[in-house]
């Protein structure tokens, strides 16, 4: 059985067709790449994903469980984690701060027991600061800016605390949307390596969306290609390259402009 399941989604905004029958399957421990050209409706995939879109067809399952209708909080205590194109940090905060943000939804005490924030409270919230350091911050390499705030940071750090953020939600299944776009070269390998070893060290299911092909091709498992919000083609790296709908919609039309 697939982690992660998408059965025949379908969606639409008023008479636009954004979606049509899509299905794919993510296995635990692997990475699954969703490609495709802009506007082929790949970011609204994840969107159904993690609850942000209701499609009007279809069923998403995770672990065999229907969680089409579950809320977006109710999905990430289940294990769906998530990371944007667009950086969704809070600037003013420090790296830190933001990064412990994504653990609060499993802090036990209760309301009162925070608002005074002691006994259990402060017991908890130093084991997750400990967590957080000890593990996301030294797994990331970013132990250096851990006490800056987000604002003083380059674009590629912001992408790496991004990524810690979702880390500390301790999900099975990740999902990233172009985690390399903008980045310049040095960032790109950086960012490819850390999502290969959360996959081997940590065993996380992957689910990204990526405009780079050189990063599809050697970090993925399985791809996924997606045009006009149908699915045309899917299998091994390789596979999916050479496939003439692929080509046709996709990787043919960057060849072309290469």
């Amino acid at each position: 059985m697939s982690l992660l399941a998408v059965e025949d989604l379908s969606l639409s905004f008023g008479g636009l067709r954004v979606l049509s029958e899509v299905s794919l399957e993510a296995a635990q421990g692997q990475i699954l790449a969703i490609i495709g050209p802009n506007g082929a409706g790949k970011t609204s995939i994840l969107n159904c994903i993690g609850g942000f879109y209701r499609p009007q067809h279809g069923r998403i399952l995770f672990e065999g469980r229907d969680i089409t209708r579950l809320s977006p909080d109710r999905r990430a205590a289940l294990g769906l984690a998530r990371t944007f194109q667009n950086i969704a940090l809070y600037r003013g905060m420090t790296v830190l701060d933001n990064i412990k943000l994504g653990a609060h939804a499993h802090l036990r005490t209760g309301l009162l027991g925070g608002l005074m924030y002691w006994g259990p409270a402060q017991r908890e919230e130093m084991a997750l600061r400990q967590e957080v350091e000890e593990e996301i911050i030294d797994f990331l390499e970013i132990e250096s800016i851990r006490k800056l705030p987000v604002a003083a940071l380059a674009y590629g750090l912001q992408k790496r605390v991004e990524l810690a953020r979702a880390l500390a939600m301790r999900p099975r299944v990740l999902l990233m949307d172009e985690p390399v776009a903008g980045m310049n070269a040095e960032e790109t390998e950086d960012m490819a390596r850390f999502i290969l070893d959360i996959k081997e060290e940590r065993g996380l299911t992957v689910v990204l969306i990526e405009h780079d092909m050189n990063v599809i091709m050697d970090i993925s498992d399985y791809v996924v290609v997606v045009n006009f919000g149908q699915k045309i083609a899917e299998g091994a790296p390789d596979q999916v390259q050479a496939h003439p709908e692929v080509i046709k919609a996709y990787l043919g039309q960057k060849r072309a402009g290469a």
